[in-house]
C-alpha cells in the first residue's frame, strides 16, 4: 500500500508542530501540506491531492464542520478537538476517528493505524473482498457474500450470508468505499443489489428471513438502478 497523504489543520501552531512531529514517525504517512489558515489550505487542495486531513474542529476563519461540508467526503478525516461534545457532530462526514487534545503520540498512532486500515478496505475493492475489525479480530468478507449493512448507532452491522460482524464505523463512511453493486436504500441501510429476491410496495426482501425497509426518499433511486 502506497503512503498515505496527510494535511495538518490547526489554529494553534503548537498543536501544528506536534501532530507534524507524530505523522513524520510514522512510515505509511507523509505529510504534504499543513496551515494555520483553512482558507489556503481549500486553496491548496485546488491543484494538489491528499487522502487524509487532520482537522481541528473550532477555528475562527472556517470550522472544521463548515470545512469538511465544502471539501465533501472524497477526503478522509481525522477530527482533533479538546471538546469532544463536537466530535459526534463530525460523524456526518467521512471521519476516521477523533483525537481528544492534548493528544499523546500511542492515541495518535491508534488512530492512524485505523486510517490505514480504512484505505487498505478502499483498495481491496479491486480485489473481490475486503477486511474488517470486529470482535477484537480481522476479519475476511468477500462482497458477493454480503446481503445488508445496517447502521446501528455508533457501529454497523455487516450481514453476510452466514455470519453477521459488528464494526466501529458509519454507515455513510461504508457507503462512499462501496462499489456499484451496493445502494443506500433507507437512511439505516445498504443492500447488495445482487441479492434483492423481489420488491414489495414497502420492502425489499432480500432472502426469505430478510426484509429491509425502503426510504421513500430512496426508492426512485432504487428503482432506477434495477431497470
Amino acid at each position: 500500500m502506497r503512503a498515505i497523504k496527510c494535511i495538518i489543520v490547526d489554529d494553534e501552531p503548537l498543536a501544528i508542530s506536534l501532530l507534524e512531529n507524530y505523522v513524520r514517525k510514522i512510515p505509511f504517512l507523509e505529510l504534504v501540506f499543513s496551515s494555520e489558515n483553512p482558507i489556503l489550505v481549500l486553496e491548496y487542495l485546488k491543484n494538489n491531492d491528499a487522502d487524509l486531513i487532520f482537522l481541528d474542529i473550532q477555528m475562527p476563519e472556517l470550522t472544521g464542520i463548515n470545512f469538511m461540508k465544502i471539501v465533501g467526503d472524497k477526503k478522509k478525516y481525522i477530527l482533533t478537538t479538546a471538546y469532544s461534545e463536537y466530535a459526534l457532530e463530525g460523524y456526518e462526514h467521512n471521519i476516521v476517528d477523533y483525537l481528544l487534545k492534548p493528544v499523546s503520540f500511542d492515541r495518535f498512532h491508534k488512530s492512524a493505524l485505523k486510517a490505514q486500515d480504512r484505505f487498505s478496505f478502499s483498495e481491496n475493492h479491486e480485489e473481490s473482498y475486503f477486511f474488517v475489525k470486529s470482535s477484537g479480530q480481522q476479519h475476511r468478507i468477500n462482497f458477493n457474500d454480503v446481503l445488508y449493512i445496517e447502521s446501528i448507532k455508533d457501529y454497523v452491522n455487516i450481514r453476510t450470508l452466514n455470519e453477521e460482524y459488528i464494526v466501529l464505523d458509519t454507515l455513510k463512511s461504508m457507503e462512499n468505499q462501496l462499489s456499484e453493486k451496493f445502494i443506500r436504500v433507507h437512511k439505516s441501510f445498504i443492500i447488495n443489489l445482487d441479492k434483492i429476491r423481489n420488491i414489495g410496495i414497502k420492502k425489499i426482501v432480500l432472502l426469505s428471513e430478510h426484509e429491509i425497509p425502503i426510504g421513500d426518499s430512496y426508492r426512485s433511486n432504487l428503482l432506477n438502478r434495477i431497470k
